[in-house]
């Protein structure tokens, strides 16, 4: 998924831990003038660079929100029981309109699961990935047992839909997950996630599904990569196992469709793979990365601060791995941040300010530098 496996991460075991707290300075700015209730200011006191925060959905498991070329509208996953709807979808919604309490128009099938869908450059079309192919069902999600992981679904592949929901077109065919696919902002390529070498390993191919090329090459899951604004560079998540134990268990994981997302860095490199660079050395999971406008920071989430793997807030850091600094303070999960193209406005998935359920939630506020 795009993050999902991007999501799956969280959406699962994360959204479900109740609200802790997380000392004085995560104390909300919660604002609610006697004569409307109704109102809230849904940021906390030291989100300095987030500013007219809003609350886009309502209810259910709402991942991955990412703005179409022209910032007018977003496409989401949604997975939320109310609209019968088991697991993910692909979904359409206004940028600067909140959703009501109808569903809003799907663009996937219906069947299956899908993740990770991304617009196209024209704004008319989305790639997402999908199962619907190969099953109208769900697939099964792994049980959780001592160690969390995520499954890599063989029966993931990447499909182009018009705005209408009607699938134009599949990009990947070859056997094996096939996903986390995202576009550059020069339109001409997709970089994506695939197990078809045997690893998990980054690729890219041509806007049309031609000349894929494989550009990540190290034992490790490497997956969730974005171009960078000018399209020249990609900045993504990854595992890297060193020790003999860690190789083992990441290899017969990967035997059963299965990885274990709880140990990743940030890293970059250029887009036809060269000059890899590791970003961030935090420890535990630093994952979802994503380019500051200025092709310079990247913003992701981590738990590197949390004791029990828990919370999840953005942070920012210099390309070159200084100057970290904590974007958001919610006291259980902030993640898929993605700025708008303009730069002008973040939105990201929360758990913030859900009364205590499981459901997380898209939001969107201005940048403030």
């Amino acid at each position: 998924m795009k993050q999902k496996m991007k999501s799956a991460f969280i959406l699962i075991p994360f959204s479900a831990i109740l609200l802790a707290s997380c000392g004085g300075n995560s104390e909300p700015q919660e604002v609610i003038p006697a004569e409307d209730s109704t109102k809230v200011i849904l940021s906390y006191e030291n989100e300095k660079h987030l500013a007219n925060v809003r609350q886009l959905t309502f209810g259910g498991d709402n991942a991955e929100a990412y703005w179409s070329f022209d910032d007018a509208s977003l496409v989401l996953q949604i997975t939320n029981p109310n609209w019968n709807i088991p697991c993910d979808q692909i979904y359409l919604m206004n940028a600067t309109a909140e959703r009501d309490s109808m569903p809003l128009p799907m663009l996937s099938t219906g069947k299956g699961r899908t993740t990770c869908a991304y617009f196209m450059p024209d704004d008319k079309s989305v790639l997402y990935a999908s199962t619907h192919h190969v099953s109208e069902e769900c697939p099964e999600v792994p049980e959780r047992g001592e160690k969390y992981v995520w499954a890599l679904y063989d029966s993931f592949d990447i499909f182009v839909a018009d705005l209408q929901g009607n699938v134009t077109a599949q990009l990947t065919k070859e056997p094996g997950y096939d996903a986390e696919a995202t576009v550059s902002p020069k339109g001409d390529k997709i970089v994506f996630t695939s197990t078809r070498s045997g690893d998990v390993e980054l690729y890219t191919m041509n806007i049309d599904g031609s000349g894929i090329k494989q550009i990540t090459n190290e034992l490790g899951y490497d997956g969730g990569a974005f171009f960078s604004p000018d399209g020249t560079r990609i900045v993504f998540r990854a595992s890297r196992p060193t020790t003999p134990e860690a190789v083992k268990e990441y290899k017969d994981l990967l035997k059963e469709g299965l990885v274990q997302p709880v140990d990743m860095e940030v890293f970059v490199c250029n887009s036809d793979g060269s000059d890899v660079q590791q970003v961030t050395n935090l420890g535990k999971a630093n994952w979802c990365p994503y380019f500051h406008p200025s092709g310079e920071k990247i913003i992701f989430a981590s738990n590197h601060s949390s004791e029990k793997g828990f919370p999840f807030n953005l942070y920012m850091i210099n390309i070159d791995g200084t100057g970290l600094e904590q974007i958001t303070s919610d006291p259980t999960f902030d993640a898929f941040p993605m700025f708008s193209n303009d730069g002008k406005k973040m939105v990201w998935g929360s758990n913030r300010f859900n009364g205590g359920t499981r459901e997380t939630n898209i939001f969107v506020a201005d940048w403030v530098e």
